[in-house]
């Protein structure tokens, strides 16, 4: 299979959110592919951000598709009602999901495509029984909760673990690397095999996002 399209991500938990239309708009004209939504529930991660109510403002205000990562506990519960505000594509933890089986066919069913997410701790092992049932493989290089944090390198060898997986049974399926993604660390996540990469503070607390976006793009290419 050919390999999968690079993806820039802006992910809006480091916007303004006084300004929130007008940023997701500002990094769509700056190049931007998807964007991408953090949504906390307080529980499962020690922050609280957004619901469906925002969801679907940033679907009125792009026409970008927006990858939503539900960093909530039961996501079954609610996670129709992030589709039908507007999203794309829905990542659910592995850590959340005691029957991870039934809740990805519930977000494939719900009209969105289905992505797993793993924490920096958790392993790889754990989604690899699901593979066939995936459009996506989110890896977490942060512990989730916060912008800005440090890459945990060990991100490395799960990224190319996971790829390795995906080629070897020639899915079709996107792998995306979120925590600590500027320049410097957008390559080394592409030579272990992601395609798609969600970047917060390297691009929103920039002068230019065109050149932030331009830049991730063009170390990407070059790895």
């Amino acid at each position: 299979m050919s390999p999968r399209p690079l993806r820039i991500a802006p992910s809006i938990l480091a916007a303004d959110f006084g300004r929130l239309a007008e940023e997701v708009r500002a990094v769509e004209e700056a190049g931007a592919d998807w964007i991408h939504v953090d949504v906390m529930d307080g529980h499962f991660v020690p922050n609280l951000t957004i619901g469906p109510v925002v969801v679907e403002a940033v679907r009125a205000a792009t026409q970008l598709p927006l990858d939503v990562h539900l960093m909530i506990e039961a996501p079954e519960l609610s996670l129709e009602s992030y589709v039908a505000a507007g999203a794309d594509t829905v990542g659910v933890h592995v850590e959340t999901c005691p029957h991870l089986h039934r809740t990805l066919a519930q977000i494939r069913e719900a009209g969105a495509r289905a992505s797993v997410v793993l924490n920096p701790a958790t392993p790889a092992e754990l989604i690899e029984p699901v593979l066939g049932d995936l459009d996506q493989v989110l890896v977490m290089t942060v512990n989730p909760g916060f912008g800005g944090q440090k890459f945990i390198e060990g991100g490395l060898d799960k990224i190319a673990r996971i790829r390795r997986w995906i080629d070897e049974r020639d899915l079709a399926i996107d792998l995306e690397v979120d925590g600590g993604i500027g320049p410097g660390t957008a390559s080394r996540v592409v030579e272990a095999g992601a395609n798609v990469l969600v970047a917060g503070t390297a691009i929103f607390r920039t002068p230019s996002y065109r050149d932030a976006i331009e830049g991730l793009r063009k170390e990407a290419d070059a790895s």
